[in-house]
């Protein structure tokens, strides 16, 4: 059951592993911290203009085959094993942890991701894939589809909130084709403490391990937070490492 507190015009709302969306069938485990696909809740659609917190494992040799998207500013951040994609704009890629993947759509793009060999011929992946797949609005229809990758992995052992996708020109980390938001990363340890932006709306996930997050309480792999109007709250180890993905934006959805 989610718990959230308001106090004045700041919300802060506790979402919790258990209690997402899930789709399973013979290759896929999926679940869903927003509305997705036939699990549907006019209440639980997004938060600022994320849309998409997927967390998902697929089994080895299987995946998404080709299917399109139009109009969105996709993320994706692997856990473990890794996940070959191919898109009709000629790009082709495997990604696994320590990289980050920024798709975007925009006027319309085909691709599938798979956990198999991203080449003709190649050695198969023979373990589970298990990634984080984020997807949330641009600020403006009709972009040129787009394709890129970053390597985080040495950013983000030298601790500190790590920016990983950016909407600001500028910025050289993935751009995303939304001015309003950003994405950061960060591994908290014992002796490390993160300290979260201020913005209308935050998005904090935890994809490893167990936080502590100030003023909240403890948060566990597959919680996560939906801040609204706050911020500065520090995160920091709860008894073991832990990572988190958080969402910085400053518009709603429109």
């Amino acid at each position: 059951m989610s718990s959230w507190r308001d106090e004045g015009t700041e919300r802060i709302d506790v979402r919790r592993a258990a209690d997402r969306f899930v789709t399973r069938t013979d290759w896929l485990e999926s679940k869903h911290s927003f509305s997705f696909g036939q699990h549907y809740d006019p209440a639980n659609v997004s938060h600022g203009v994320l849309l998409v917190n997927n967390d998902d494992v697929v089994a080895p040799g299987t995946g998404f085959d080709m299917h399109q998207h139009r109009d969105m500013e996709i993320i994706t951040w692997v856990l473990s094993g890794s996940l070959a994609h191919r898109d009709s704009t000629g790009h082709s890629g495997v990604i696994y942890p320590g990289l980050a993947q920024r798709m975007s759509a925009g006027t319309g793009i085909v691709h599938s991701e798979r956990n198999d060999s991203w080449r003709p011929g190649g050695e198969h992946h023979q373990e589970p894939v298990h990634f984080v797949q984020m997807w949330v609005r641009p600020d403006e229809a009709g972009a040129t589809p787009g394709y890129e990758q970053r390597a985080v992995e040495d950013d983000l052992n030298g601790g500190g909130l790590v920016l990983v996708a950016s909407g600001t020109p500028g910025d050289a980390v993935l751009a995303i084709n939304n001015r309003h938001v950003a994405l950061r990363a960060a591994r908290v340890g014992p002796s490390r403490s993160v300290q979260l932006p201020h913005a209308p709306y935050l998005h904090l996930f935890v994809t490893r391990g167990a936080v502590l997050l100030e003023g909240t309480g403890e948060l566990f792999e597959g919680d996560a937070v939906r801040l609204t109007a706050s911020g500065g709250q520090l995160v920091k180890a709860a008894g073991q490492a832990g990572e988190v993905l958080v969402w910085e934006m400053h518009t709603p959805l429109s």
